[in-house]
């Protein structure tokens, strides 16, 4: 299965990264017929920009989930794409991945809000 690899390995983010996969995972093989640990080719695509928006995240272990957060940093045809996703497989994640879904809701859902940093602003 494609995995996604970070140069943060930091368990927050770890374990961001692996829910995830799972979601992806659990999407695939229930939509595209997909076996074992492969994934259909948009799928593939998906969680590598999953990834590289996970790598670029500006509050990396202050994270809260993407619903939170102030900063929405897919383009809007991904978004589409990972809300799709984590629709179909949210409520499957419960009785495939109990852990990571305990800790998706009840310990990362229960983050404050990060604050977003000020942007510059030009002097006049």
């Amino acid at each position: 299965m494609s995995e996604i690899h970070l140069t943060n390995t930091r368990p927050r983010m770890t374990r961001e990264a692996h829910t995830i996969e799972a979601m992806i995972g659990i999407y695939c093989r229930d939509h595209h017929g997909t076996r074992g640990d492969n994934l259909c080719a948009d799928c593939a695509g998906l969680l590598d920009y999953a990834g590289l928006r996970l790598e670029k995240c500006p509050f990396q272990e202050n994270k809260t989930t993407c619903a939170k957060c102030p900063v929405h940093c897919y383009k809007p045809a991904r978004r589409e794409q990972i809300r799709a996703v984590m629709r179909y497989a949210g409520p499957r994640m419960l009785f495939r991945h109990p852990v990571l879904t305990f800790y998706h809701l009840v310990v990362d859902g229960r983050r404050e809000k990060p604050e977003r940093t000020a942007r510059k602003t030009e002097a006049a």
